[in-house]
Protein backbone atom coordinates (compact mmCIF):
# COMPACT_ATOMS: atom_id res chain seq x y z
CA UNK A 1 0.00 0.00 0.00
CA UNK A 2 1.49 3.36 -1.00
CA UNK A 3 1.91 6.11 1.57
CA UNK A 4 0.94 9.61 0.47
CA UNK A 5 0.84 13.09 1.94
CA UNK A 6 -0.60 16.37 0.74
CA UNK A 7 1.17 19.65 1.45
CA UNK A 8 1.92 23.22 0.43
CA UNK A 9 5.55 23.39 -0.69
CA UNK A 10 7.68 26.20 0.70
CA UNK A 11 9.32 27.98 -2.26
CA UNK A 12 13.01 28.74 -2.74
CA UNK A 13 15.18 30.11 -1.34
CA UNK A 14 13.44 29.45 1.98
CA UNK A 15 12.80 25.74 1.36
CA UNK A 16 16.52 24.98 1.10
CA UNK A 17 17.40 27.38 3.92
CA UNK A 18 14.99 25.69 6.34
CA UNK A 19 15.84 22.16 5.19
CA UNK A 20 19.57 22.85 5.54
CA UNK A 21 18.96 24.28 9.01
CA UNK A 22 16.93 21.23 9.99
CA UNK A 23 19.79 18.96 8.87
CA UNK A 24 22.43 21.09 10.61
CA UNK A 25 20.59 20.95 13.94
CA UNK A 26 20.72 17.15 13.76
CA UNK A 27 17.32 16.19 12.35
CA UNK A 28 18.45 13.32 10.13
CA UNK A 29 15.00 12.90 8.55
CA UNK A 30 15.23 16.35 6.92
CA UNK A 31 16.98 15.18 3.75
CA UNK A 32 14.00 12.96 2.93
CA UNK A 33 11.30 15.57 3.62
CA UNK A 34 10.77 18.63 1.40
CA UNK A 35 10.04 21.80 3.39
CA UNK A 36 6.26 22.13 3.57
CA UNK A 37 3.02 22.95 5.37
CA UNK A 38 1.13 19.68 5.87
CA UNK A 39 -2.47 19.45 4.70
CA UNK A 40 -2.87 15.64 4.94
CA UNK A 41 -0.37 13.77 7.13
CA UNK A 42 1.26 10.55 5.90
CA UNK A 43 -1.56 8.17 5.02
CA UNK A 44 -1.60 4.71 3.52
CA UNK A 45 -3.93 4.34 0.55
CA UNK A 46 -5.20 1.26 -1.23
CA UNK A 47 -3.44 0.26 -4.42
CA UNK A 48 -5.25 1.60 -7.48
CA UNK A 49 -6.85 4.59 -5.73
CA UNK A 50 -4.41 7.31 -6.84
CA UNK A 51 -6.64 8.41 -9.74
CA UNK A 52 -9.66 8.78 -7.41
CA UNK A 53 -7.53 10.76 -4.95
CA UNK A 54 -6.19 13.01 -7.70
CA UNK A 55 -9.74 13.75 -8.89
CA UNK A 56 -10.71 14.58 -5.31
CA UNK A 57 -7.68 16.89 -4.92
CA UNK A 58 -8.55 18.70 -8.18
CA UNK A 59 -12.00 19.40 -6.78
CA UNK A 60 -10.59 20.51 -3.42
CA UNK A 61 -8.16 22.89 -5.15
CA UNK A 62 -11.09 24.80 -6.65
CA UNK A 63 -12.66 25.41 -3.23
CA UNK A 64 -9.91 27.76 -2.01
CA UNK A 65 -8.46 30.73 -3.83
CA UNK A 66 -4.75 31.47 -4.01
CA UNK A 67 -3.51 33.22 -0.88
CA UNK A 68 -0.44 34.63 0.79
CA UNK A 69 1.58 33.06 3.57
CA UNK A 70 3.76 35.00 5.96
CA UNK A 71 6.11 32.94 8.12
CA UNK A 72 7.68 34.60 11.17
CA UNK A 73 9.27 33.32 14.34
CA UNK A 74 9.14 29.95 16.03
CA UNK A 75 6.75 27.86 18.08
CA UNK A 76 6.72 24.43 19.63
CA UNK A 77 4.31 21.61 20.41
CA UNK A 78 6.28 20.59 23.51
CA UNK A 79 5.57 18.95 25.90
CA UNK A 80 2.88 17.15 23.84
CA UNK A 81 5.16 16.49 20.86
CA UNK A 82 8.93 17.12 20.42
CA UNK A 83 8.57 19.57 17.53
CA UNK A 84 9.84 23.10 16.89
CA UNK A 85 8.36 24.95 13.93
CA UNK A 86 8.27 28.24 12.07
CA UNK A 87 4.89 29.87 12.62
CA UNK A 88 2.40 31.22 10.14
CA UNK A 89 1.30 34.76 10.94
CA UNK A 90 -0.72 35.06 7.73
CA UNK A 91 -2.48 32.34 5.74
CA UNK A 92 -3.61 30.28 8.72
CA UNK A 93 -7.33 30.30 7.96
CA UNK A 94 -6.76 29.57 4.26
CA UNK A 95 -4.53 26.59 5.16
CA UNK A 96 -7.24 25.39 7.55
CA UNK A 97 -9.89 25.69 4.82
CA UNK A 98 -7.67 23.92 2.31
CA UNK A 99 -6.78 21.14 4.76
CA UNK A 100 -10.46 20.61 5.53
CA UNK A 101 -11.28 20.38 1.82
CA UNK A 102 -8.53 17.85 1.06
CA UNK A 103 -9.14 15.76 4.22
CA UNK A 104 -12.61 14.76 3.02
CA UNK A 105 -13.93 12.06 0.70
CA UNK A 106 -11.26 9.44 -0.02
CA UNK A 107 -8.76 11.28 2.23
CA UNK A 108 -11.05 11.59 5.24
CA UNK A 109 -8.83 11.02 8.25
CA UNK A 110 -8.96 11.48 11.98
CA UNK A 111 -6.03 13.56 13.15
CA UNK A 112 -4.02 12.64 16.23
CA UNK A 113 -3.83 16.34 17.16
CA UNK A 114 -5.90 19.39 16.13
CA UNK A 115 -4.74 20.85 12.80
CA UNK A 116 -2.27 23.72 13.22
CA UNK A 117 -0.50 24.86 10.02
CA UNK A 118 3.25 25.21 10.55
CA UNK A 119 6.67 24.43 9.03
CA UNK A 120 8.62 21.87 11.07
CA UNK A 121 12.30 22.75 11.61
CA UNK A 122 13.25 20.24 14.34
CA UNK A 123 11.58 16.96 15.26
CA UNK A 124 12.39 14.14 17.69
CA UNK A 125 15.57 15.76 18.97
CA UNK A 126 16.73 16.20 22.55
CA UNK A 127 15.54 19.26 24.47
CA UNK A 128 18.86 21.08 24.01
CA UNK A 129 18.63 20.83 20.20
CA UNK A 130 14.94 21.76 20.21
CA UNK A 131 15.75 24.81 22.38
CA UNK A 132 18.56 25.70 19.96
CA UNK A 133 16.24 25.57 16.94
CA UNK A 134 13.58 27.56 18.78
CA UNK A 135 16.10 30.33 19.60
CA UNK A 136 18.12 30.39 16.39
CA UNK A 137 15.11 30.68 14.07
CA UNK A 138 13.17 33.12 16.25
CA UNK A 139 13.96 35.92 13.78
CA UNK A 140 13.19 33.91 10.63
CA UNK A 141 10.71 35.64 8.31
CA UNK A 142 9.49 35.29 4.74
CA UNK A 143 6.38 35.87 2.65
CA UNK A 144 5.19 34.08 -0.48
CA UNK A 145 2.06 33.41 -2.52
CA UNK A 146 0.41 29.98 -2.37
CA UNK A 147 -1.04 29.15 -5.77
CA UNK A 148 -1.02 25.35 -5.51
CA UNK A 149 -0.42 22.32 -3.32
CA UNK A 150 1.20 18.94 -4.00
CA UNK A 151 0.49 15.26 -3.68
CA UNK A 152 3.58 13.47 -2.34
CA UNK A 153 4.30 9.74 -2.42
CA UNK A 154 6.78 8.20 -0.01
CA UNK A 155 9.67 6.25 -1.51
CA UNK A 156 11.79 4.23 0.94
CA UNK A 157 15.03 5.23 -0.84
CA UNK A 158 14.35 8.85 -1.80
CA UNK A 159 11.84 9.98 0.82
CA UNK A 160 8.84 12.14 -0.03
CA UNK A 161 8.53 12.83 -3.75
CA UNK A 162 6.09 15.36 -5.25
CA UNK A 163 4.05 13.58 -7.90
CA UNK A 164 1.43 16.11 -8.89
CA UNK A 165 0.68 19.82 -8.47
CA UNK A 166 -2.89 21.06 -7.89
CA UNK A 167 -3.41 24.75 -8.77
CA UNK A 168 -5.76 26.72 -6.55
CA UNK A 169 -8.38 28.92 -8.15
CA UNK A 170 -7.22 32.51 -8.72
CA UNK A 171 -7.41 34.80 -5.70
CA UNK A 172 -10.78 36.44 -5.11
Amino acid sequence: MPTIGVAVAIPEPWATELQDYRTAVGDTTATMIPTHITLVPPSQIADGTVEEIETHLEQAAHQVGAFGVHLRGTGTFRPVSPVVFVTLVEGISQCEQLAEAVRSGPLRTDLEFPYHPHVTVAHHLDDERLDQAFAELADFECEFPVTSFHLYVHDDQQGWQPTRDFPLRPAD
